[in-house]
């Protein structure tokens, strides 16, 4: 990349946290009470949206994507699954992830800050528990995020009982519409009870103390120089694709970009500024900037105060099942 990468590129690159477009009707459940009033976001990579009204923000992937979801409170994502790595860390309010075939194998709460590297291969879903409107922030492995979402059997009876049938080829049609199914194509098959033994029901025991990075733990681990969150040595052991850095106010040494990598910063707390070539930008809380590969830049505090970001780059390991053999 030019070291002499422009404002005007730059600018580009930055999603505002404010600017972010939603859809509501992303996914199969959204006739679903419950689920009818949850908002999809993809910020980086066309994600796993099922609706040709989703806004992509930046179109191009570094090996993963970069989405996010918002829901009012007693709000809920119905129980799906992935091929790949989904990693969450809440933005905003309190939230409730659970998981098996009815979400019942587990769950965990989450505040501000806290991640979540969702073990594949399970059922997961989400709730927004808290009082006010809240916000997850995803990164999903792969360019093509694992090829869509594997949905629990019982949310595709849902959906079809609520007007939304998902065909064959990915797209959702609205029979509230008017909406029919294309000559030729089939809804998609729910999984059969002997496809549904591949998806265990993994006890909480099992899931917890392994995949939950907690906000305060990080910044512990962050006071002198960058984390690593998510990666083969991380507080998360995995090898999604991609590593997961937790960097805060006092993480100077080491801070700093252009190792040849794609390097994607999702600021979680406080004003934080991007320099480079004699330029600034200065990013605020929910922003995601996409750093042009190998572009050498300087990060830093812009104000006084806690401040914290999540900084997301690719490896050369391929997009695949969370890792469960690293000792």
């Amino acid at each position: 990349m030019d070291q002499k990468t422009s404002s005007v590129s730059m600018d580009a690159r930055i999603v505002r946290y404010g600017d972010l477009i939603p859809c509501k009707t992303a996914f199969i459940d959204a006739h679903t009470p419950g689920s009818d009033s949850k908002e999809n976001f993809t910020i980086i990579g066309g994600g796993v949206s099922e609706s040709p009204d989703q806004h992509v923000h930046i179109a191009e992937t570094p090996g993963f994507n970069i989405g996010a979801a918002g829901q009012p409170p007693k709000c809920r994502n119905s129980l799906h699954s992935h091929r790949t790595a989904e990693v969450f860390y809440v933005h905003r309010g309190r939230w409730r992830f659970f998981w098996g075939r009815h979400g019942s194998a587990g769950e965990v709460v989450l505040e501000p800050g806290d991640i979540f590297n969702i073990p594949t291969g399970i059922f997961r879903g989400f709730e927004n528990i808290g009082t006010d409107y809240g916000m997850i922030m995803a990164v999903l492995g792969g360019d093509d995020a694992g090829g869509g979402v594997i949905w629990a059997p019982q949310v595709i009876q849902d959906a079809e009982d609520h007007g939304l049938i998902l065909a064959e080829t990915g797209q959702l049609v609205d029979t509230k519409k008017g909406q029919s199914l294309p000559e030729g194509v089939k809804p998609r098959a729910q999984l059969t009870e002997d496809e549904m033994k591949n998806f265990p029901e993994v006890p909480v025991e099992e899931v917890v103390p392994h995949y939950v990075g907690r906000y305060l733990d990080m910044m512990a681990l962050a006071a002198h120089s960058p984390a690593l969150i998510i990666g083969e040595h991380g507080l998360i052991r995995d090898k999604p694709g991609f590593e997961v850095e937790f960097i805060n106010q006092t993480s100077l040494s080491g801070a700093q970009g252009g190792d040849g990598r794609h390097h994607i910063l999702m600021v979680h707390e406080g004003h934080w500024q991007v320099g480079w070539k004699g330029e600034t930008r200065t990013l605020a809380p929910g922003d995601t900037c996409a750093v042009p590969q190998g572009l050498s830049y300087e990060l830093s505090p812009a104000m006084t105060g806690t401040g914290s970001l999540f900084r997301v780059v690719n490896t050369g390991d391929p997009a695949g099942p969370t890792a469960t053999d690293l000792d």
